[in-house]
């Protein structure tokens, strides 16, 4: 596995991305302990944290990583090949209009220049088994309810004013260990977010997409599992092998039990 350690400049591209008008925020470090931070200064329980997947075939490097896992964020460089497939996948879907306590999943679309890291964190906190480790009373707490009713483009304008949400971001990405680049400036590194429901589906959540994607049921197993790796990042990783694009360059980091 090709690790990421930062984000990287890049020129702009074709693609749904937040106009140049919009905020922007200065974008996170690929960092477990950088995302941490940010959710438990949030109102996460410090009882979950992130944690870096260093492989997704060695048994002995996977026994590592604590379990069960709800949630991963796979970390990439926007390629010719993932825009190409993202834009057939979504070519004959509708927007997406779920809101409300019956949704299976929370859904951010993003409005924010350079807030896919905080977007994929979102989606990793706000859904499945993480939601009930949201301390009562919190940031986030508020946050995911005043959130839940909201329709997507109402949902996003929530987060895109947020102050509480700001001022985290803010700390989070000037506690990093590289250098970080301007709010202003185009990266190229995205986030994507599966995350396993309560109904024990695992969803592919994306703020770039038209919304969120159900990639299949896993049982009893949790999102790191072979099934779940099978149904979500082995996939990617294949459809990227197939375009020929060269040495694949990605990190994997997932949301479980912190480590005592």
């Amino acid at each position: 596995m090709a690790g990421l350690s930062e984000p990287v400049a890049s020129a702009p591209n074709e693609s749904p991305d937040v106009p140049a008008s919009r905020k922007a925020f200065v974008p996170l470090e690929n960092n477990p302990e950088v995302m941490s931070s940010l959710v438990h200064k949030l109102g996460l329980s410090s009882a979950l944290s992130f944690h870096d997947v260093f492989s997704i075939d060695d048994p002995e490097l996977l026994a590592f990583v604590p379990r069960p896992a709800s949630a991963l964020l796979l970390v990439f460089p926007i390629s010719k090949s993932y825009e190409t497939f993202r834009v057939q996948e979504d070519a004959d879907s509708k927007a997406y209009e779920g809101k409300g306590p019956q949704e299976p999943v929370i859904w951010y679309k993003q409005t924010i220049r350079n807030a896919c890291g905080l977007i994929g964190i979102l989606h990793a906190v706000s859904n499945g088994s993480a939601k009930n480790f949201i301390e009562s009373g919190s940031d986030l707490d508020k946050l995911v309810q005043d959130a839940t009713p909201l329709a997507p483009i109402d949902r996003a304008d929530l987060l895109y004013n947020s102050q509480a949400l700001e001022r985290a971001h803010q700390g989070a990405a000037a506690g990093g260990q590289s250098n970080a680049p301007a709010a202003e400036d185009d990266i190229d590194l995205h986030y994507v977010c599966f995350v396993k429901d309560d109904k024990n589906d695992l969803w592919e959540l994306d703020g770039r997409r038209k919304g969120p994607l159900n990639r299949g049921n896993l049982g009893d197993e949790d999102a790191l599992s072979e099934k779940a790796l099978d149904l979500g990042v082995r996939q990617f990783l294949k459809r990227e092998a197939e375009s020929g694009g060269g040495e694949l360059r990605f990190s994997l980091i997932s949301l479980a039990p912190s480590l005592e």
